[in-house]
């Protein structure tokens, strides 16, 4: 069949699938209904002649065929959308979407005066933030930005820090440390009941701590294992046991006196939080107003800390 025209937000679906996994990932990657994207697949499929997926009702996978096509027609797509993006960068206006990938942490301490200002001052873009625990190629799965903290930045991307060192802190609430005593180093967790985190990969996450250059990891032990700081934090709450988290994620119970904190000498700051992203030739108008707002926040973040 001959093909007549191939619209860009058919190729944007097969691609958006098979880098999900799911026609439901892609309609939320996308901003698609399932029924929309679904649509534009099976349209696609009857131009090219081709069936690129083998779908049923509880998975998605590509065919020979349809993986063949993923692979030449991905690189293209990304030059086709470099060069929109160049086009809108010749805007004096800043509109479109930007996706941003961060951990919830992370996002938790740029909604605010970040994100948030920032759509204040630019009404016609869109932001997408995507909350993950575990590190993204954001290239390759679609994002425009990441925030991380620097230590884990890939070296090929731009890094702006944004002036918020991150810093780990162990805490209890004060009726578990009146029952069972609190820990002055590391190694007196091993009697103590703590939250055990499992991470993003499945593997348990090891406390780490340092003082003085001397440092220390403990894989710690205790009544339960979650996956998630708010749940973990739950359970410190209610008196379980005794948790590991970024300070920020139990700043404000500590100043309330919710919860205590602990070994705080042995737990430095360990990285800045930074925003990062690609060095495009040619960066959205939405793109270089973010990134001029990140560097404004974190010079002004720095410069409050003494830095």
């Amino acid at each position: 069949m001959k093909i007549s025209r191939l619209l860009l937000n058919e190729l944007d679906a097969v691609v958006a699938i098979a880098r999900e996994g799911s026609f439901r990932g892609a309609a939320l990657a996308l901003g698609m209904s399932t029924t929309g994207l679904s649509n534009a697949v099976a349209k696609l499929e009857a131009q090219v002649g081709v069936r690129l997926f083998n779908r049923t009702t509880r998975s998605v996978s590509l065919t020979d065929a349809g993986r063949a096509f993923v692979e030449q027609v991905n690189p293209a797509l990304r030059d086709i959308h470099g060069a929109l993006d160049a086009v809108r960068s010749q805007q004096a206006t800043p509109s479109g979407t930007l996706r941003i990938n961060a951990f919830a942490a992370g996002a938790r301490e740029i909604i605010s005066p970040l994100v948030l200002e920032f759509l204040r001052r630019h009404p016609d873009v869109h932001v997408d933030l995507v909350t993950e625990g575990r590190l993204v190629d954001i290239v390759a799965d679609g994002f425009d930005l990441g925030v991380r903290r620097a230590d884990l930045v890939p070296a090929d991307m731009i890094a702006v820090p944004l002036g918020h060192p991150q810093r780990h802190a162990v805490v209890a609430s004060p009726a578990y440390f009146k029952q069972h005593g609190k820990p002055h180093a590391p190694t007196d967790l091993a009697g103590q009941l703590c939250i055990r985190t499992r991470l993003p990969n499945g593997s348990l996450f090891r406390w780490h701590f340092e003082k003085r250059g001397e440092s220390v990891q403990i894989d710690v032990s205790g009544p339960i294992t979650l996956d998630e700081a708010s749940l973990a934090r739950a359970a410190v709450l209610e008196g379980i046991g005794i948790g590991f988290f970024l300070e920020q994620d139990v700043r404000a119970d500590v100043a309330a006196g919710r919860l205590t904190r602990v070994l705080e000498d042995w737990t430095p700051p360990i990285a800045d939080l930074c925003l990062y992203y690609p060095g495009r030739r040619n960066p959205s108008a939405a793109l270089k107003a973010f990134v001029d707002l990140a560097r404004d926040l974190g010079k002004k973040a720095k410069a409050r800390n003494g830095g």
